[in-house]
């Protein structure tokens, strides 16, 4: 008899059908679910007039992605099976249920499976006369070097990217300003995790890599994707301080600048460990001359049970700082 999983689950085939359902149902005041498909718009869809903001990628990064549809957010979100790309018809489904007459932007992680499907969709809706930009996330600096940085992916650093456009549409800007500001976030954004240990995906029920319990991989991606270094586990400090340096050297603000900062658990991390973690963040940022705008701790794009974080910072200038403060309201982001 094959042992079963010991996951709060009911099915490994099931794991993304059931956590829509569950999101949409804990939240029917923000999200409806679109009948036969794991996708939610936010309650009040289509709204006229207002650029419908697509985001999706594959599930078991939650609350990414479906967590940051609401408004001031996302008007529709889409999932995939675990760490697997959403196919083209729900995509175009949820654009449709969401579209408010003035266009859709997608916005998701630049991964080759997310590329292709987001890209078919959008021909199929321009196929049905329905304007379409894309915008794809590339925060990792770890992923590709600075030179080839369109062959980056996407990480937590969506988060900025999707409030910063969400915010925009909310104001009813057109297609075009959406989708420019939404690359702007993701030009000023950068993004660089450490893992601790693995993390197992139910349909296999094993760990998708091996990592010896005194070490920890500097640069991994959330689907276990190489990082840069493997090294013996290091005290908090000394962790925090290497990410910070990595992101800043590639992000080159200047002394005075304003950020926005996100420390992100990976899943199975206690969130006390990402106080610690940010608090070496901020004492390397203040003494890099960096005044910190507005930090967010938590588990906001996950991988998921796998242990570490990761950090990630955006570089604001005033159109950017204002619309990343805008109000907002989602399952997993709320901002007065």
């Amino acid at each position: 008899m094959k042992k079963r999983l010991k996951k709060l689950i009911n099915h490994v085939d099931r794991v993304a059908v059931d956590a829509v359902e569950g999101l949409a149902l804990a939240f029917p005041h923000l999200l409806r679910q679109i009948k036969g498909i794991s996708a939610v718009v936010r309650r009040d869809a289509p709204v006229a007039g207002k650029v419908a903001v697509i985001v999706g990628g594959g599930s078991g990064h939650e609350p990414m992605f479906l967590g940051y549809v609401g408004p001031g957010l996302a008007s529709g979100g889409v999932a995939g099976n675990v760490f697997a790309s959403p196919p083209p018809r729900p995509i175009v489904l949820t654009a449709k249920a969401a579209h408010g007459n003035s266009g859709v932007l997608f916005l998701y992680g630049n991964y080759a499976g997310d590329v292709l499907n987001f890209d078919a969709a959008a021909e199929m809706l321009e196929d049905e006369d329905i304007r379409v930009m894309s915008v794809r996330v590339t925060d990792d600096v770890a992923s590709a070097p600075v030179e080839e940085k369109h062959r980056r992916r996407g990480v937590a650093g969506d988060l900025f990217v999707f409030k910063v456009a969400g915010a925009r549409a909310e104001e009813c800007g057109t297609l075009t300003e959406v989708a420019a500001v939404a690359q702007k976030a993701n030009d000023h954004t950068r993004s660089m995790g450490v893992a601790l240990t693995s993390c197992t995906i139910p349909a296999s029920g094993k760990a998708i890599f091996d990592l010896p319990e005194d070490e920890i991989e500097m640069g991994l991606g959330l689907h276990g994707e190489p990082g840069q270094t493997r090294t013996k586990l290091l005290p908090a400090d000394q962790i925090a301080s290497q990410l910070v340096s990595r992101i800043v050297a590639d992000l080159s603000p200047r002394h005075g600048d304003e950020v926005a900062v996100l420390l992100n658990g990976l899943g199975a991390t206690p969130v006390c460990e990402l106080f610690i973690m940010f608090r070496e963040v901020k004492e390397c940022l203040d003494g890099l001359g960096l005044s910190i705008c507005r930090s967010y701790v938590g588990n906001y794009a996950t991988s998921l049970d796998m242990a570490g974080c990761s950090v990630s910072i955006m570089k604001l200038d005033s159109e950017l700082k204002r619309l990343l403060l805008a109000p907002a309201n989602s399952p997993a982001f709320v901002q007065i």
